[in-house]
Protein backbone atom coordinates (compact mmCIF):
# COMPACT_ATOMS: atom_id res chain seq x y z
CA UNK A 1 0.00 0.00 0.00
CA UNK A 2 1.32 3.40 -0.86
CA UNK A 3 2.03 5.88 1.36
CA UNK A 4 -0.27 9.19 0.89
CA UNK A 5 1.38 12.56 0.64
CA UNK A 6 0.29 13.72 3.91
CA UNK A 7 0.74 17.35 3.23
CA UNK A 8 -1.65 17.24 0.28
CA UNK A 9 -4.65 15.35 1.83
CA UNK A 10 -7.76 16.93 2.78
CA UNK A 11 -8.00 18.99 5.93
CA UNK A 12 -4.02 19.01 5.97
CA UNK A 13 -4.14 22.45 7.69
CA UNK A 14 -6.90 20.82 10.47
CA UNK A 15 -9.14 23.67 10.20
CA UNK A 16 -12.17 21.00 9.67
CA UNK A 17 -14.40 23.51 9.71
CA UNK A 18 -13.33 26.09 7.69
CA UNK A 19 -13.40 28.87 10.79
CA UNK A 20 -10.90 30.60 9.31
CA UNK A 21 -12.72 31.79 6.53
CA UNK A 22 -14.57 33.59 9.02
CA UNK A 23 -11.69 36.32 8.74
CA UNK A 24 -11.09 38.81 6.70
CA UNK A 25 -8.56 38.63 3.44
CA UNK A 26 -5.97 41.18 4.92
CA UNK A 27 -6.52 39.14 8.36
CA UNK A 28 -6.48 35.27 6.68
CA UNK A 29 -3.46 36.88 4.79
CA UNK A 30 -1.51 37.94 7.67
CA UNK A 31 -2.33 34.59 9.63
CA UNK A 32 -0.83 32.68 6.32
CA UNK A 33 2.43 34.83 6.70
CA UNK A 34 2.91 34.34 11.05
CA UNK A 35 2.41 30.66 10.09
CA UNK A 36 4.70 30.40 7.46
CA UNK A 37 7.10 32.22 9.48
CA UNK A 38 6.68 29.84 12.46
CA UNK A 39 6.81 27.07 9.94
CA UNK A 40 10.71 28.24 8.74
CA UNK A 41 12.23 30.28 12.23
CA UNK A 42 10.72 28.42 15.63
CA UNK A 43 9.21 25.31 14.54
CA UNK A 44 12.26 23.28 13.44
CA UNK A 45 14.45 24.51 16.00
CA UNK A 46 12.04 24.23 19.11
CA UNK A 47 12.79 20.88 20.74
CA UNK A 48 16.22 21.80 20.50
CA UNK A 49 15.41 25.27 22.78
CA UNK A 50 13.30 23.28 24.86
CA UNK A 51 16.19 20.15 25.17
CA UNK A 52 18.36 22.96 26.12
CA UNK A 53 16.02 24.58 28.47
CA UNK A 54 16.99 28.28 27.36
CA UNK A 55 14.71 30.92 25.95
CA UNK A 56 16.57 31.75 22.14
CA UNK A 57 17.27 35.60 23.01
CA UNK A 58 18.81 35.41 19.57
CA UNK A 59 15.33 35.45 17.90
CA UNK A 60 13.90 38.76 19.03
CA UNK A 61 15.02 41.33 16.96
CA UNK A 62 13.42 38.87 13.82
CA UNK A 63 10.39 38.30 15.83
CA UNK A 64 10.16 42.31 16.09
CA UNK A 65 10.16 42.59 11.72
CA UNK A 66 7.04 40.37 12.03
CA UNK A 67 5.55 42.61 14.27
CA UNK A 68 2.88 41.22 16.20
CA UNK A 69 2.82 42.28 19.28
CA UNK A 70 -0.79 43.82 20.10
CA UNK A 71 -2.50 42.85 17.20
CA UNK A 72 -6.33 43.83 18.71
CA UNK A 73 -5.29 47.38 20.82
CA UNK A 74 -2.52 48.80 18.53
CA UNK A 75 -3.17 47.47 15.31
CA UNK A 76 -7.45 46.94 14.65
CA UNK A 77 -7.72 43.52 14.04
CA UNK A 78 -10.11 41.28 15.24
CA UNK A 79 -9.92 39.05 18.50
CA UNK A 80 -10.70 36.30 16.66
CA UNK A 81 -7.44 37.11 14.79
CA UNK A 82 -5.54 37.69 17.94
CA UNK A 83 -7.15 34.00 19.02
CA UNK A 84 -5.85 32.07 16.07
CA UNK A 85 -2.45 34.07 15.91
CA UNK A 86 -1.83 32.53 19.51
CA UNK A 87 -2.89 29.36 18.33
CA UNK A 88 -0.22 29.25 15.63
CA UNK A 89 2.19 30.22 17.91
CA UNK A 90 1.11 27.37 20.12
CA UNK A 91 1.30 24.96 17.21
CA UNK A 92 4.36 25.87 16.47
CA UNK A 93 6.03 25.84 19.87
CA UNK A 94 4.00 26.25 23.60
CA UNK A 95 7.46 28.31 24.58
CA UNK A 96 7.23 30.25 22.40
CA UNK A 97 3.68 31.25 22.20
CA UNK A 98 3.89 31.21 25.98
CA UNK A 99 6.73 33.81 26.07
CA UNK A 100 4.34 35.92 23.95
CA UNK A 101 1.39 35.38 25.94
CA UNK A 102 3.28 37.08 29.26
CA UNK A 103 5.26 40.07 27.30
CA UNK A 104 2.24 40.99 24.64
CA UNK A 105 -1.17 39.66 27.27
CA UNK A 106 -0.02 40.38 30.72
CA UNK A 107 2.90 42.76 30.98
CA UNK A 108 1.65 44.85 27.68
CA UNK A 109 -1.66 44.33 28.39
CA UNK A 110 -1.40 45.53 31.89
CA UNK A 111 -0.38 48.90 30.83
CA UNK A 112 -2.53 49.03 27.78
CA UNK A 113 -5.75 48.84 30.64
CA UNK A 114 -4.53 50.14 33.47
CA UNK A 115 -1.30 52.87 32.74
CA UNK A 116 -2.38 56.62 31.97
CA UNK A 117 -2.33 58.48 28.83
CA UNK A 118 1.12 59.54 29.92
CA UNK A 119 2.40 56.55 31.11
CA UNK A 120 1.15 54.62 27.53
CA UNK A 121 2.97 57.77 25.37
CA UNK A 122 6.67 56.85 27.18
CA UNK A 123 6.54 53.15 27.79
CA UNK A 124 4.62 51.37 24.72
CA UNK A 125 6.52 52.44 21.79
CA UNK A 126 9.55 50.24 23.05
CA UNK A 127 7.08 47.59 24.05
CA UNK A 128 5.81 47.42 20.84
CA UNK A 129 9.26 46.87 18.99
CA UNK A 130 10.46 44.47 21.65
CA UNK A 131 13.10 47.14 22.59
CA UNK A 132 12.04 46.44 26.30
CA UNK A 133 10.83 42.88 26.78
CA UNK A 134 8.54 42.42 29.66
CA UNK A 135 7.18 40.49 32.79
CA UNK A 136 4.11 39.69 34.85
CA UNK A 137 4.19 39.45 38.49
CA UNK A 138 1.32 38.45 40.08
CA UNK A 139 1.57 34.61 41.43
CA UNK A 140 3.43 34.60 45.09
CA UNK A 141 5.18 31.03 46.32
CA UNK A 142 2.22 31.19 49.02
CA UNK A 143 -0.21 32.29 46.54
CA UNK A 144 -1.80 30.83 43.35
CA UNK A 145 -5.42 30.79 42.51
CA UNK A 146 -6.45 32.79 45.78
CA UNK A 147 -4.10 35.44 45.31
CA UNK A 148 -7.31 37.44 44.89
CA UNK A 149 -7.80 36.97 48.73
CA UNK A 150 -4.98 38.82 49.50
CA UNK A 151 -1.60 39.57 48.28
CA UNK A 152 1.31 39.22 50.54
CA UNK A 153 3.64 41.20 48.60
CA UNK A 154 3.08 44.99 49.93
CA UNK A 155 3.67 48.41 48.87
CA UNK A 156 4.14 51.70 51.13
CA UNK A 157 3.81 55.13 50.09
CA UNK A 158 6.97 56.94 51.07
CA UNK A 159 6.65 60.55 49.88
CA UNK A 160 7.13 60.05 46.15
CA UNK A 161 7.92 56.95 46.22
CA UNK A 162 7.07 52.92 46.69
CA UNK A 163 8.62 50.72 48.59
CA UNK A 164 7.87 47.44 47.66
CA UNK A 165 8.44 44.13 49.56
CA UNK A 166 7.46 40.55 48.76
CA UNK A 167 8.41 37.51 46.79
CA UNK A 168 7.31 36.40 43.24
CA UNK A 169 6.86 32.60 41.80
CA UNK A 170 6.57 31.16 38.32
CA UNK A 171 7.22 34.70 36.69
CA UNK A 172 8.21 34.00 33.22
CA UNK A 173 10.70 36.21 31.37
CA UNK A 174 11.69 37.88 34.28
CA UNK A 175 15.30 36.39 34.57
CA UNK A 176 15.96 38.47 31.31
CA UNK A 177 13.11 40.98 31.08
CA UNK A 178 13.39 44.80 31.31
CA UNK A 179 10.66 45.35 33.04
CA UNK A 180 8.26 43.41 35.03
CA UNK A 181 4.51 44.74 36.26
CA UNK A 182 4.74 43.97 40.47
CA UNK A 183 0.99 43.67 41.50
CA UNK A 184 1.63 44.16 45.45
CA UNK A 185 -1.17 45.35 48.56
CA UNK A 186 -0.97 48.73 49.76
CA UNK A 187 -0.73 48.50 53.17
CA UNK A 188 -2.52 51.83 53.78
CA UNK A 189 -5.48 50.84 51.94
CA UNK A 190 -5.47 46.99 51.84
CA UNK A 191 -5.96 47.28 48.29
CA UNK A 192 -4.09 45.48 44.84
CA UNK A 193 -2.15 48.23 43.38
CA UNK A 194 0.58 47.78 39.98
CA UNK A 195 3.96 49.02 39.64
CA UNK A 196 6.44 49.28 36.68
CA UNK A 197 9.56 47.98 37.91
CA UNK A 198 12.64 48.66 36.45
CA UNK A 199 14.78 44.88 36.88
CA UNK A 200 18.07 46.19 37.31
CA UNK A 201 16.69 48.38 40.11
CA UNK A 202 18.65 47.72 43.53
CA UNK A 203 16.84 45.26 45.57
CA UNK A 204 14.99 43.60 42.63
CA UNK A 205 16.47 39.46 42.64
CA UNK A 206 15.01 36.84 39.86
CA UNK A 207 16.06 32.93 39.80
CA UNK A 208 15.57 30.77 37.39
CA UNK A 209 13.25 27.85 38.32
CA UNK A 210 14.88 25.00 37.24
CA UNK A 211 14.39 21.14 36.45
CA UNK A 212 10.83 21.80 34.74
CA UNK A 213 9.00 19.10 33.10
CA UNK A 214 7.02 21.52 30.84
CA UNK A 215 7.57 25.25 28.91
CA UNK A 216 11.52 24.04 29.61
CA UNK A 217 11.97 27.03 26.76
CA UNK A 218 10.68 29.72 29.15
CA UNK A 219 12.14 31.19 32.21
CA UNK A 220 10.31 30.80 34.94
CA UNK A 221 11.84 32.42 37.68
CA UNK A 222 11.34 33.25 41.83
CA UNK A 223 11.26 37.12 42.35
CA UNK A 224 12.76 38.62 45.33
CA UNK A 225 11.83 42.73 46.30
CA UNK A 226 13.52 43.62 49.09
CA UNK A 227 12.72 47.54 50.16
CA UNK A 228 12.52 48.13 45.80
CA UNK A 229 11.79 51.76 45.86
CA UNK A 230 9.85 53.31 42.91
CA UNK A 231 8.60 56.44 41.66
CA UNK A 232 5.04 57.02 41.93
CA UNK A 233 5.57 57.81 38.57
CA UNK A 234 5.71 54.03 37.80
CA UNK A 235 2.64 53.44 39.64
CA UNK A 236 0.57 52.49 37.26
CA UNK A 237 -2.79 54.86 37.50
CA UNK A 238 -5.25 52.62 36.78
CA UNK A 239 -4.25 49.49 39.06
CA UNK A 240 -5.96 50.16 42.47
CA UNK A 241 -8.08 47.43 42.75
CA UNK A 242 -7.86 43.47 41.94
CA UNK A 243 -10.79 44.18 40.22
CA UNK A 244 -8.51 46.41 37.69
CA UNK A 245 -6.47 43.30 37.57
CA UNK A 246 -9.28 41.19 36.48
CA UNK A 247 -9.49 43.26 33.19
CA UNK A 248 -6.24 42.11 32.24
CA UNK A 249 -6.76 38.25 33.59
CA UNK A 250 -10.05 38.39 31.51
CA UNK A 251 -8.75 38.53 27.96
CA UNK A 252 -5.51 36.83 29.28
CA UNK A 253 -7.44 33.66 30.21
CA UNK A 254 -8.68 33.91 26.39
CA UNK A 255 -5.16 33.64 25.12
CA UNK A 256 -4.72 30.38 27.35
CA UNK A 257 -8.02 28.82 25.66
CA UNK A 258 -6.76 29.74 22.20
CA UNK A 259 -3.38 28.14 23.23
CA UNK A 260 -5.07 24.89 23.77
CA UNK A 261 -6.32 24.89 21.04
CA UNK A 262 -2.84 25.45 19.13
CA UNK A 263 -1.66 22.97 21.43
CA UNK A 264 -4.61 20.29 20.33
CA UNK A 265 -3.67 21.67 16.53
CA UNK A 266 -0.06 20.54 16.99
CA UNK A 267 -0.99 17.08 18.19
CA UNK A 268 -3.30 16.19 15.60
CA UNK A 269 -0.46 17.37 13.05
CA UNK A 270 2.38 15.15 14.67
CA UNK A 271 -0.41 12.28 15.43
CA UNK A 272 -1.55 12.40 11.45
CA UNK A 273 1.48 12.03 9.98
CA UNK A 274 2.92 9.61 11.91
CA UNK A 275 -0.04 7.48 11.50
CA UNK A 276 0.45 8.13 7.95
CA UNK A 277 3.68 7.23 7.26
CA UNK A 278 4.58 4.73 10.09
CA UNK A 279 4.01 1.15 8.67
CA UNK A 280 2.95 -1.69 11.23
CA UNK A 281 2.02 -5.06 10.09
CA UNK A 282 2.92 -4.16 6.68
CA UNK A 283 0.34 -1.10 6.13
CA UNK A 284 0.35 2.47 7.42
CA UNK A 285 -0.46 2.65 11.04
CA UNK A 286 -3.24 4.57 9.75
CA UNK A 287 -5.25 1.86 8.18
CA UNK A 288 -6.62 0.42 11.73
CA UNK A 289 -9.44 1.28 12.66
CA UNK A 290 -8.74 2.20 16.36
CA UNK A 291 -5.91 4.88 15.21
CA UNK A 292 -8.48 6.38 13.15
CA UNK A 293 -10.50 6.56 15.98
CA UNK A 294 -8.28 8.17 18.14
CA UNK A 295 -6.82 10.34 15.49
CA UNK A 296 -11.00 11.82 14.80
CA UNK A 297 -11.64 12.35 18.76
CA UNK A 298 -8.40 14.51 18.76
CA UNK A 299 -9.79 16.43 15.46
CA UNK A 300 -13.18 16.34 17.56
CA UNK A 301 -11.97 17.81 20.70
CA UNK A 302 -10.10 20.47 19.08
CA UNK A 303 -13.17 21.47 16.59
CA UNK A 304 -15.40 21.71 19.05
CA UNK A 305 -13.13 23.77 21.35
CA UNK A 306 -12.07 26.16 18.45
CA UNK A 307 -15.80 26.28 17.80
CA UNK A 308 -16.27 27.55 21.75
CA UNK A 309 -13.63 29.80 20.72
CA UNK A 310 -14.34 31.44 17.87
CA UNK A 311 -17.70 32.32 19.58
CA UNK A 312 -16.16 33.47 22.49
CA UNK A 313 -13.65 35.96 20.40
CA UNK A 314 -16.95 37.14 18.26
CA UNK A 315 -18.58 38.50 21.64
CA UNK A 316 -15.34 39.97 22.66
CA UNK A 317 -15.28 41.67 19.54
CA UNK A 318 -19.05 42.90 20.64
CA UNK A 319 -17.66 44.05 23.79
CA UNK A 320 -20.08 41.30 25.61
CA UNK A 321 -17.88 38.25 26.84
CA UNK A 322 -18.19 37.82 30.62
CA UNK A 323 -15.47 36.72 33.00
CA UNK A 324 -17.52 33.72 33.43
CA UNK A 325 -17.31 32.85 29.70
CA UNK A 326 -13.66 33.09 29.95
CA UNK A 327 -13.19 30.82 32.69
CA UNK A 328 -15.57 28.07 31.13
CA UNK A 329 -13.73 28.85 27.71
CA UNK A 330 -10.39 27.73 30.04
CA UNK A 331 -11.56 24.78 32.07
CA UNK A 332 -13.60 23.11 28.57
CA UNK A 333 -10.58 23.33 26.75
CA UNK A 334 -7.56 22.60 28.41
CA UNK A 335 -9.76 19.55 29.39
CA UNK A 336 -9.97 18.60 25.98
CA UNK A 337 -6.44 19.40 25.23
CA UNK A 338 -5.51 17.06 28.14
CA UNK A 339 -7.01 14.03 26.63
CA UNK A 340 -5.96 14.97 22.81
CA UNK A 341 -1.92 15.26 23.63
CA UNK A 342 -2.76 11.76 25.79
CA UNK A 343 -4.45 10.14 22.46
CA UNK A 344 -1.46 11.42 20.54
CA UNK A 345 1.49 10.13 22.81
CA UNK A 346 -0.24 6.75 22.57
CA UNK A 347 -0.06 6.71 18.71
CA UNK A 348 3.30 7.22 18.69
CA UNK A 349 3.68 4.70 21.06
CA UNK A 350 7.60 4.49 22.42
CA UNK A 351 8.25 7.73 20.00
CA UNK A 352 5.91 9.38 21.61
CA UNK A 353 7.71 10.16 24.92
CA UNK A 354 11.38 11.33 23.26
CA UNK A 355 11.47 14.75 21.84
CA UNK A 356 13.07 13.53 18.71
CA UNK A 357 9.00 13.10 17.20
CA UNK A 358 7.50 15.99 18.80
CA UNK A 359 4.71 14.86 20.36
CA UNK A 360 6.58 14.49 24.26
CA UNK A 361 7.31 17.84 24.01
CA UNK A 362 3.24 18.97 23.15
CA UNK A 363 2.03 16.08 25.73
CA UNK A 364 4.42 17.89 28.67
CA UNK A 365 4.41 21.36 27.95
CA UNK A 366 -0.34 20.56 28.05
CA UNK A 367 0.55 20.34 31.85
CA UNK A 368 1.22 24.10 32.10
CA UNK A 369 -1.30 25.19 30.05
CA UNK A 370 -3.64 23.30 31.92
CA UNK A 371 -2.53 25.07 35.51
CA UNK A 372 -1.72 28.58 34.63
CA UNK A 373 -3.85 31.24 34.34
CA UNK A 374 -6.44 29.87 36.29
CA UNK A 375 -6.62 26.22 36.98
CA UNK A 376 -9.41 23.65 35.94
CA UNK A 377 -11.18 23.51 38.91
CA UNK A 378 -11.09 27.46 40.46
CA UNK A 379 -12.66 28.15 36.42
CA UNK A 380 -15.09 25.40 36.67
CA UNK A 381 -16.37 26.72 40.03
CA UNK A 382 -16.26 30.21 38.80
CA UNK A 383 -18.68 28.69 35.92
CA UNK A 384 -20.66 27.26 38.01
CA UNK A 385 -21.12 30.25 40.26
CA UNK A 386 -22.37 31.93 37.39
CA UNK A 387 -25.36 29.30 36.74
CA UNK A 388 -26.26 28.77 39.60
CA UNK A 389 -26.09 32.06 41.76
CA UNK A 390 -24.06 30.31 44.31
CA UNK A 391 -20.72 30.35 45.25
CA UNK A 392 -18.89 26.66 46.06
CA UNK A 393 -15.55 28.48 47.10
CA UNK A 394 -14.95 31.71 49.13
Amino acid sequence: MATPDVDNLPYADGDFYAFEDLLTDKERDRLHEIRAWLGTHVKPHAAQWWNDAEFPAHMVPELAELDVVSPVYRQGYSNLFAGLCHAEFTRADTSFATFMGVHDGLFTGSIEALASEEQKAAWLPDIYALKKIGAFGLTEPLGGSDVAGGLRTTARRDGDSWILNGEKRWIGNATWSDWVIIYARDVDTNQVKGFLVDTATEGYTATKIENKIALRTVQNADIKLENVRISDDFHLKGANTFKDVNKVLKVTRLAVAWQAVGQQMAAFDIARRYAVERTQFGKPLASFQLIQEQLVKILGNTVSSMGMMVRLAQLEDLGRAKDEQSALAKAFTTARMRESVALGRSILGGNGIVTDYGMAKVFADAEAIYSYEGTYEVNTLVTGRAITGVAAFV
